[in-house]
């Protein structure tokens, strides 16, 4: 045998031998670059909410030990699901999950905690599951707090028109932010201080100062966005087609986050019959901040993801150093009460826009006209 072939021998059993060796690692998740310490699963690309979370989450990982990989669901539990299964077998020690569907999330994160991960529920609470260990959020209740008082703050009172809507019916969220809402407007309902226009259901439940799920649930079928600016718009149209003449006017529109909240306020200020709409909205988007300059949008609540993702990452850079997170309340998922950080909100409108939005650095001053 020839001293070159002997050689290229040794070379191909050593390459064979690593070959197996990496194979094996990562198949347990410990092996080679195939090994992630946090994994992040995200709801969609679509939103430029989640984009910048993934910029912000991986310059607060920038300078840890840790790594991380974030995988994105566009909008399908099976595809989180997938994803879940991915950066399991990537040796992840860590998950955080902000859920497309909070329930359907469930079957995921139980995977993951088979195999002694723990999970972190981020902005959307998944339920009815043991396996969630923490829950990072913004104080929803509170935002759908801020936003009806926001109404209640700029109403002209004497039976205005109220206009509610509402994010999806899958979202755990959405209905904490109607439950805050509600707990401020039901009483100027009550009062026939507000007329509501858009929703039988909520017309039927005007009586009830605190409503059960299930209640929740029947006035948000009828108004839910989904989340979407083209079916808030669709919904904003039809509502507006079919109300009579004392329904217009001025108005008040509780709208559930920015997105749809802009296509609302496209829809009702080109009816003429509308005088003025005071607005609603949260996320301050960028987008949004021109329409509040303008006077498209009233309002919108500020949740600095910043304080957000630097919480969630804080969280988990602690279980990954062995240490236990701390913890400002707890959220009840319908399984367990989940141990969860909340991070405050603000209230924004064009009083206040360059100051929270500008000079605190979230935005810059060149992205608006008119400031």
């Amino acid at each position: 045998m020839g001293k070159g072939f002997k050689t290229a021998a040794i070379l191909l059993i050593v390459a064979l031998f690593a070959a197996i060796v990496s194979a094996c690692g990562n198949k347990n998740g410990s092996g080679g670059g195939g090994k992630v310490s946090v994994g992040i699963v995200l709801p969609t690309k679509d939103e430029t909410r989640w984009l910048q979370d993934e910029e912000r989450f991986k310059a607060a990982l920038k300078d840890t030990k840790y790594s991380t990989e974030i995988l994105f669901s566009q909008g399908s539990s099976a595809k989180e699901k997938e994803n879940v299964e991915t950066l399991i077998n990537k040796g992840i020690k860590v998950l955080i999950i902000c859920p497309f569907d909070g329930n359907a999330a469930a079957a995921a994160v139980e995977s993951a905690k088979k195999e002694g991960i723990t999970v972190i529920s981020y902005d959307r609470l998944i339920t009815n599951t043991d396996a969630v260990d923490y829950y990072v959020t913004f104080d929803s209740i509170s935002v759908g707090a801020a936003q009806a008082q926001y109404l209640v703050d700029h109403s002209k009172g004497g039976g205005q028109p109220l206009y509610l809507y509402a994010g999806a019916a899958s979202d755990n969220n959405a209905f904490l932010f109607f439950e805050g809402a509600w707990n401020v407007l039901q009483p100027k309902i009550a009062d026939g201080s507000f007329k509501i226009a858009n929703s039988s259901e909520a017309e039927a439940l005007k009586g009830k100062a605190k409503l059960s799920r299930e209640e929740m649930s029947k006035i948000i079928g009828q108004v839910t966005t989904n989340w979407d600016p083209n079916e808030a718009k669709n919904k904003a149209q039809t509502h507006l087609t079919a109300a009579a003449a004392d329904m217009k006017g001025d108005v008040l529109v509780l709208a559930p986050n920015d997105g749809t909240a802009r296509s609302i306020a496209d829809v009702f200020h080109s009816d003429g019959a509308i005088t003025s709409a005071v607005i609603t909205g949260q996320d301050a988007e960028k987008a949004t901040g021109q329409y509040i300059i303008d006077g498209k949008q009233s309002m919108t609540v500020f949740k600095d993801v910043r304080t957000l993702v630097k919480d969630a990452i804080g969280m988990a850079v602690d279980i990954l150093d062995g240490k236990k997170p701390q913890t400002t309340g707890e959220y009840d998922n319908g399984q367990i009460k989940v141990p969860s950080k909340q991070t405050p909100v603000i209230t924004v409108d064009k009083d206040n826009i360059k100051k929270e939005l500008v000079e605190s650095g979230y935005y810059q001053a060149g992205d608006f006209q008119g400031l």
